[in-house]
């Protein structure tokens, strides 16, 4: 798939937008995945005992959906040059209703002599912020 034209970009150019709805199964699945199984993603009980709001949401799983938004706009993740995120709050997946993590990906910064676009995320559960300056840096020349 070819790359997006780094001459048609501007800095403020909002290139993808995607929103991921989570479940308590889905945890359950990513922690069969990931090896991770420490209970805080699964039982509300072990949550709360070690002081935590509620069952959480693995930290790489949301910056996996944080960074697919660009990886479908970039057309290869082979682009990806660099991925950078800060974690401000954790993602508590409710029981009923779960959780639904909201990804905005804007142009940042643009370097026309490396041909790389410094692409800036905003990633929220409802109204806060759960990653932080969270950057993916793409190649697309």
């Amino acid at each position: 798939m070819p790359a997006p034209d780094f001459d048609a970009l501007a800095v403020g150019d909002i290139v993808a937008e995607q929103s991921f709805p989570l479940t308590r199964d889905a945890l359950v699945r990513y922690a069969g995945a990931s090896g991770d199984f420490n209970p805080i993603h699964y039982r509300d009980d072990i949550a709360k005992a070690v002081g935590l709001p509620g069952v959480l949401a693995h930290g790489m799983l949301t910056m996996g959906f944080a960074v697919q938004p660009v990886v479908d706009w970039v057309g290869d993740p082979g682009r990806i040059r660099d991925y950078q995120a800060r974690f401000t709050r954790p993602v508590v997946v409710d029981p009923e209703v779960g959780a639904v993590v909201a990804v905005i990906a804007k142009v940042g910064q643009l370097d026309a002599d490396a041909r790389t676009a410094r692409i800036d995320l905003t990633v929220k559960v409802g109204d806060e912020t759960v990653l932080g300056k969270t950057q993916v840096v793409v190649g697309l020349g």
